[in-house]
């Protein structure tokens, strides 16, 4: 499965993973970034990192830097609702382009 890849789960949330690419991690810039894409999807956005950490709020800039995010990590991505499909390839396609930084 590529990083770009979407599945829809059984528990009706549409997923996706990306690996982060900045040398310094998810710090503010990118995580801001993020974070307001995110806001701009009519539906419920979630990330995690590690592959098994907890899921969170990615529509809260706290939230997301507090993940503190390394270099090299996967961050799962996942959402449901309306824009659900759209809101995971947008957030994976940030990811993948190194925040457009």
């Amino acid at each position: 499965m590529s990083d770009a890849a979407q599945t829809q789960g059984e528990d009706s949330f549409v997923h996706g993973e990306a690996v982060v690419r900045d040398p310094t991690g998810l710090h503010a810039r990118p995580a801001v970034k993020l974070t307001k894409l995110a806001k701009s999807f009519e539906a419920k956005v979630e990330i995690r990192g590690g592959g098994n950490g907890p899921w969170i709020n990615a529509k809260s800039p706290n939230a997301v830097m507090k993940m503190k995010a390394g270099f090299g990590e996967t961050l799962g991505v996942r959402a449901s609702g309306a824009q659900a499909h759209d809101a995971v390839a947008a957030l994976v396609g940030l990811i993948e382009r190194n925040f457009d930084g």
